[in-house]
């Protein structure tokens, strides 16, 4: 038998029982569709990550305040970074660029008719820099503002929109914080929640303003310091260690009553919480496939049964041993593509749903598409051996004889 006609034939055996080969086919579907639309949200969550790890600064690094400990026990409240922290980071940096004091502090705010309760957050004029945010209307305060302590806000992205009205017209109108009048002077563009808080509702007033007209202390919230690049980021860290050590004058060997976090080792857990949980459904999708390979082998099977009297005749007529074996793969691998080919539709399918619907970030790219083929082609090989070789040893006078 040629080749052409050995497909000829395997292509009819499937359209003369297309239920059926739909059916066998549907294991494949599901299991290809799950893992391109597994993938899809991986990958994209993967590229969401990535893309907040820059648009927060991958050179940034934060100080909170800890606990003093004695033997390894805490023994007092909670101690405070205050203004004399940021003096002396300032004072002894060599491989930190920039020092960004934050004394924040959630308040109620009034703009015309509405009120708001959101976090303002006292800081220095860097702070926009640093953490890459861009002033889209108005602009920020000066260093020389906060020096003299101006009653200037500087809203965050999404401020407007909680006191509903337009970015842009809010520019030189005054709200208040606490009961006192506050300039707006600048609005910043939007960045988006960051876990469990989002910077984009908060009210940046000068640190100065913050520290002697509205919350009356020098106890900061946090200090985020940028180191000069991506290599320097370890010994800035080991630097601002050193620094407010001495500082608290914390002895040798004596834990440290403050923390230091990178901004890139709090968005890898998310990182790895979401590889954990894409490795979980791709598990899943494997099973599915698993579960269509099975389907696909006892359809076969069946069929071989079904089938004998026409494998004698053709054995009969002169087909050889690697003709039926042949016939028989072409029938598995042309089920298990075409579940494969309608499996990318429905996956690429449900990944612009949930994008859509859910407002989660997928990305499909061409490896998974590529991956889905290769996947579904080996599961018809790996399951159609079996059938097709019990098709190819039969005696064709047993056959013959079969009814």
């Amino acid at each position: 038998m040629l080749l052409d006609e050995i497909i000829k034939v395997a292509l009819q055996a499937i359209r003369a029982n297309k239920l059926r080969s739909l059916l066998t086919a549907l294991g494949i579907i599901i299991g290809v569709g799950a893992v391109i639309t597994m993938l899809a949200l991986g990958t994209g969550a993967r590229r969401s990550i990535e893309e907040r790890i820059q648009s927060l600064g991958p050179t940034l690094l934060t100080l909170f305040p800890g606990q003093s400990f004695r033997g390894g026990i805490a023994f007092n409240q909670r101690v405070s970074l205050t203004m004399d922290d940021d003096t002396a980071l300032v004072n002894h940096r060599h491989y930190i660029m920039e020092v960004v004091p934050e004394l924040a502090t959630n308040l109620q705010v009034q703009f015309g008719d509405k009120n708001i309760n959101t976090t303002i957050t006292g800081t220095t004029s860097n702070y926009v820099g640093v953490h890459n945010y861009h002033v889209v209307a108005g602009r920020n305060f000066t260093d020389g503002e906060d020096d003299a302590r101006r009653r200037y806000a500087v809203l965050g992205g999404s401020v407007p929109d909680m006191l509903e009205a337009n970015p842009a017209a809010m520019i030189g109108q005054t709200l208040q914080i606490r009961g006192i009048p506050f300039e707006i002077i600048g609005v910043l563009d939007q960045k988006g929640s960051q876990g469990f808080s989002n910077p984009d509702e908060q009210i940046l007033i000068p640190l100065q303003t913050a520290r002697f007209r509205i919350l009356g202390t020098d106890r900061l919230r946090t200090i985020t310091i940028e180191a000069q690049d991506i290599n320097s980021m370890t010994l800035a860290m080991i630097e601002a260690e050193g620094v407010l050590r001495r500082q608290h004058k914390i002895r040798v060997g004596a834990d440290n009553d403050f923390q230091i976090r990178n901004q890139s080792d709090i968005l890898s857990t998310f990182q790895q919480t979401t590889q954990t949980f894409g490795f979980l459904l791709a598990g899943i999708a494997a099973v599915s496939l698993l579960v269509g390979g099975i389907g696909i082998m006892n359809i076969m099977l069946v069929s071989v049964t079904e089938r004998t009297r026409e494998i004698g005749v053709r054995k009969a007529l002169g087909a050889t041993r690697g003709n039926i074996l042949l016939q028989f793969l072409v029938e598995a691998l042309v089920l298990c593509l075409a579940g494969g080919t309608l499996g990318v539709l429905l996956g690429t399918a449900g990944a612009l749903v949930l994008s859509k619907a859910a407002q989660w970030n997928t990305s499909i790219s061409p490896f998974s598409v590529f991956l889905a083929f290769v996947f579904s082609a080996a599961v018809g090989l790996f399951f159609g051996i079996w059938p097709a070789r019990r098709a190819a040893s039969l005696d064709p006078i047993d056959a013959l004889r079969y009814e």
